[in-house]
């Protein structure tokens, strides 16, 4: 079942009613709206006057709900997760927390050469060389100690866009901020899809930072990025205006978790796959499996 996403740009009342999600709007500028809890898969809080009450926070966190909320510049900056995320929690931990630098090397070895695969796929889709992209996904090695990912996305985002003055920066010309957006985005539904197996998402298998609690979402979510640079290609493409990220852009890059993505020969929505990605990931860690499973763009 695919899971809707909630975007709230506008000053709102959140609150629950006959178990389900009640919208109320300032002085009743519109009628009261009721959705299914259990339908969400995100709900996004970007304007600072909405109001939630403890009773629908909880109801979201139990039925596994992303709640993201957004800086002043209407950035997502903050992810709401549960403290249980799985029955077996404890023992999907110890196995994460147990596994061998060896087995990580080996598991980040994939993750390099499925996002540089998915780059060089992604290139050849818009008509572009990716010559040197296929050659150096065939030649990573365990750990990726000769950092074939830096060179893959320096050669990438130079070939990608064909927008005057752009190179990917988090601070530079557009459409870097809609990347940004996007990236945010699905880092949350890939910490949402490792909380749901289970695991620590603080604990990476190649990202260390004492600072960064989401370590282990910014390895898993590698391979997946190229779906985001698809969509905002594509937004790029139409011509409209991308210095200001208004609500339609938002809108089109809020549809990252429904995109239709392969993994294991099969069409899957983007957060259905990722659910699958996680799962592979705890096989890893448990002994019962060595193959991360990723999409293939």
């Amino acid at each position: 079942m695919i899971k809707h996403t909630l975007f709230f740009g506008s000053p709102a009342y959140l609150s629950t009613k006959n178990e389900q999600l009640a919208v109320n709007f300032p002085e009743g500028s519109k009628d009261e709206v009721t959705i299914p809890i259990e339908d969400l898969g995100y709900v996004v809080l970007e304007n600072q006057q909405i109001t939630i009450t403890n009773g629908l926070l909880m109801k979201l966190v139990q039925n596994k709900t992303a709640v993201i909320t957004c800086d002043q510049q209407h950035l997502p900056n903050g992810f709401l997760q549960p403290l249980v995320g799985h029955t077996e929690q404890t023992e999907r931990m110890r196995h994460q927390l147990n596994a061998s630098l060896p087995l990580k090397k080996q598991l980040w070895q994939q993750t390099v050469m499925a996002k540089i695969e998915n780059q060089g796929n992604h290139l050849l889709q818009r008509g572009k060389k990716a010559l040197k992209l296929k050659r150096w996904a065939k030649e990573v090695k365990s750990g990726d100690g000769d950092n074939h990912e830096a060179y893959a996305a320096a050669y990438y985002f130079q070939h990608l866009f064909d927008v005057e003055g752009f190179s990917r920066n988090q601070k530079g010309v557009a459409p870097n901020n809609l990347l940004n957006y996007g990236y945010a985005i699905l880092r949350a539904i890939t910490a949402r899809a490792l909380c749901s197996s289970g695991l620590l998402p603080s604990v990476g298998i190649f990202h260390r930072n004492k600072y960064n609690a989401f370590c282990l979402a910014d390895d898993i979510m590698e391979p997946y990025r190229p779906y985001v640079d698809m969509l905002v290609y594509d937004i790029v493409e139409t011509g409209c205006p991308l210095e200001e990220l208004n609500t339609n852009l938002k809108k089109e890059l809020l549809g990252i978790p429904a995109m239709d993505v392969i993994i294991d020969g099969k069409q899957s929505p983007l957060m259905n796959a990722m659910s699958r990605t996680t799962n592979s990931l705890y096989e890893c860690f448990e002994g019962g499996s060595r193959k991360l499973l990723y999409p293939e763009l």
